[in-house]
């Protein structure tokens, strides 16, 4: 069997499946989608590929299998969905998921049209797998479908250590080997063995510091979201590129593009020339109807507050994210043989769901020499109280 030298995971050892997908078109493609998108602004380290990612999860995919005692036909199902889990990423990954959602209704978990009539559906064809059964495991569904895609999936195992490993960051070390072996399954649930409350904690403390640290950088959001607002014009502009050719790019054909099309912004983007934040508000300055703001009452805002500010529309970007999530609390671990919920075990939860909540800002964002002007507009506008930005 074919094996490949990594970074985080030392050698992988690729079973036959995986090393005829490895030389598909949409596994080839992930080598030019960089992982971590525009975190690398931040962190000039931070270029390694999800095809790297892919191989990685791949890896752990297979290791959790021995453990569990998954072999046959079902693990070999696992190890090829696991290898093609992020096929249908977009360029700049999830920059441009919600662009590609709004036009088609699909996430990027949702990979049976690109696995029908295409070379990766011929090897899984050719090696008695069902394209449908790998689509509906990346989706999370069924018993195996939540080592790929659940709280305690191997997805994120390899994502926050390959993201600390590359950026430079600690905060996402986990001892991954061991999650790996503890994991079981239990009136079909997957969970963590007994006396892995801590082992849980360590993965839900890994994720919020990365969050905070690496994920939700300022740098990063301001140009993901000017990136967002760049490829919405790409799409509505006579540049003869529609969402099915936009969703099959490359983070290089998007930033060409970009740059012939949406000259503003692409250029900017590519030259990290970002605008600035004019207001940065944490969730007690901020008004709970901006809070539930959609994609429609961003861009009303964005007009309205460009209008007052006296500049073009395209020049100011209202971000607001959504409310802070914790799904990883949701794993389960057993404690005295019962299925627990990680909130219901550790005190430390509560704790590391205050601390996200503390860290929630939502940014109006101009170009340099404009923000006082827009700070005053957005504060007459969205109602929110525009205090001093700080680093």
């Amino acid at each position: 069997m074919k094996a490949i030298k990594d970074s985080v995971h030392d050698y992988i050892t690729l079973d036959p499946v995986a090393a005829d997908l490895l030389d598909t078109r949409a596994v080839q493609r992930l080598r030019h989608i960089k992982q971590l998108s525009t975190v690398r602004l931040v962190y000039p380290s931070a270029s390694h590929t999800r095809f790297e990612h892919s191989l990685g999860v791949y890896h752990l995919a297979s290791r959790a299998l021995e453990y569990l005692g998954v072999d046959g036909d079902r693990a070999r199902h696992l190890r090829a969905a696991a290898l093609l889990h992020d096929v249908g990423h977009g360029p700049y990954g999830h920059q441009t998921e919600e662009v590609i959602r709004r036009r088609t209704g699909v996430d990027h978990d949702e990979i049976g049209d690109l696995l029908g009539n295409t070379d990766a559906g011929d090897v899984l064809d050719e090696h008695g797998l069902s394209a449908d059964r790998v689509a509906a495991i990346v989706r999370g569904e069924g018993e195996l479908g939540q080592l790929v895609s659940g709280e305690l999936d191997v997805d994120r195992m390899d994502y926050l250590v390959r993201d600390a490993h590359h950026t430079g960051v600690p905060y996402g070390t986990i001892d991954h080997e061991r999650l790996v072996r503890e994991l079981r399954y239990q009136d079909g649930a997957l969970v963590l063995a007994e006396g892995n409350v801590q082992t849980a904690e360590s993965l839900l403390l890994a994720r919020a510091l990365m969050d905070a640290t690496v994920y939700r950088h300022h740098v990063s959001r301001v140009a993901g979201a000017m990136l967002e607002r760049a490829s919405e014009r790409l799409l509505e502009s006579d540049a003869g590129v529609d969402v099915a050719q936009f969703r099959r790019m490359a983070d290089h054909d998007l930033l060409v593009a970009l740059r012939e099309h949406v000259p503003d912004l692409g250029e900017r983007i590519e030259y990290r020339d970002l605008y600035k934040r004019a207001v940065w508000a944490d969730l007690s300055a901020t008004p709970a109807d901006v809070v539930e703001l959609d994609h429609a009452g961003e861009r009303a805002a964005e007009r309205e507050i460009a209008d007052r500010a006296s500049l073009d529309a395209r020049e100011v970007i209202v971000d607001v994210p959504g409310r802070p999530t914790f799904t990883e609390a949701g794993s389960r671990v057993l404690v005295d043989g019962v299925p627990q919920r990680l909130e219901d075990a550790s005190e430390l939860v509560s704790g590391l769901r205050a601390a996200q909540r503390a860290g929630w800002r939502m940014g109006v964002y101009a170009p340099d020499g404009e923000t006082d002007a827009v700070a005053a507009a957005a504060e007459d506008v969205l109602g929110v109280r525009a205090g001093p930005i700080r680093d």
